[in-house]
C-alpha cells in the first residue's frame, strides 16, 4: 500500500504517536497571558458535534466573505462536507474552560504527484491571535509532514488576506510553482486570481531538487 494511503489508514493514536510530538503542548510562552492553552488531536470522525460546529463558526466568521467574493465561492453545505472528509485531521486548541478558541485541520494527501501535507484550515478567535498561537499549530503539523516524510507542506491562501500572506512567508512559505496565474480572457481583460497556493520544503532532498531544477 503507498505511504499516504497506509499513514491515513493508521489508527488515530498511532497515527499521533507516530507524527506528533508526545507533547502537544506547552504552547510558547507569550501565549500564556490569555491562557494556558491545551491541543487536542481528532480526527474528522472523534471531532464532536459541538467542536465541529465551533470550528464551522470560526470558519465562518472570518472568511465566509472573502470564499463568496473569490472564485472558489461560499457554500456552508460544500465547506461542511469537506471539513469531514475521511482523511482531514485536527488540532484543537482550548482555553481553561475546554472551549474552542481555534485550530487547524490538515490531510497527508498528494499534490500535483507529490506527497505533501496540506493545510486546510487555520482559524484563531480574535482574542488569541498574535500570541503565537498560529505558529505552533503550523509547526505540530509540519512536524507530522516531516515525520511522515513527504516532500513539502502547502495551503491556500485568499490574495486579498495580506496578513495572513505575511505570517506564512514568516514561516518560509513561498508562492507554489502550481499557484494559478493571471489568465487573458478572449476580449483581452487579464483575469487575476483569487487565491495562491503556498509551499514548504519539508525535507533536504526536497531543496536539493529544486535547487537543480532552477540551475
Amino acid at each position: 500500500m503507498p505511504r499516504i494511503e497506509d499513514a491515513n489508514d493508521l489508527p488515530l493514536a498511532t497515527y499521533r504517536a507516530r507524527f506528533l510530538p508526545a507533547r502537544l503542548d506547552p504552547i510558547p510562552p507569550n501565549a500564556q497571558a490569555q491562557g494556558p492553552f491545551s491541543i487536542s488531536f481528532e480526527s474528522s470522525t472523534t471531532v464532536t458535534a459541538v467542536d465541529f460546529k465551533a470550528c464551522f463558526d470560526l470558519i465562518a466568521s472570518s472568511s465566509a466573505n472573502a470564499y463568496a467574493a473569490s472564485s472558489i465561492g461560499w457554500s456552508p453545505v460544500k465547506k461542511r462536507k469537506e471539513m469531514k472528509l475521511p482523511d482531514l485531521r485536527y488540532l484543537l486548541l482550548r482555553d481553561t474552560s475546554a472551549q474552542i478558541q481555534g485550530f487547524l485541520s490538515f490531510m497527508l494527501t498528494y499534490e500535483d504527484g507529490h506527497e505533501v501535507v496540506y493545510c486546510y484550515e487555520l482559524h484563531l478567535a480574535p482574542l488569541v491571535q498574535k500570541q503565537g498561537l498560529g505558529k505552533h499549530l503550523m509547526s505540530l503539523m509540519e512536524t507530522v509532514g516531516s515525520n511522515a516524510e513527504v516532500a513539502r507542506s502547502m495551503l491556500t491562501v485568499f490574495v486579498e488576506n495580506d496578513a495572513a500572506l505575511k505570517f506564512y512567508e514568516r514561516l518560509g512559505y513561498s508562492k507554489d510553482d502550481y499557484s494559478p496565474e493571471p489568465r487573458k480572457m478572449r476580449n483581452e481583460v487579464v483575469k487575476m486570481p483569487t487565491y495562491v497556493i503556498l509551499s514548504k520544503s519539508l525535507q533536504q532532498w526536497d531543496t536539493d531538487d529544486e535547487e537543480l531544477e532552477d540551475g
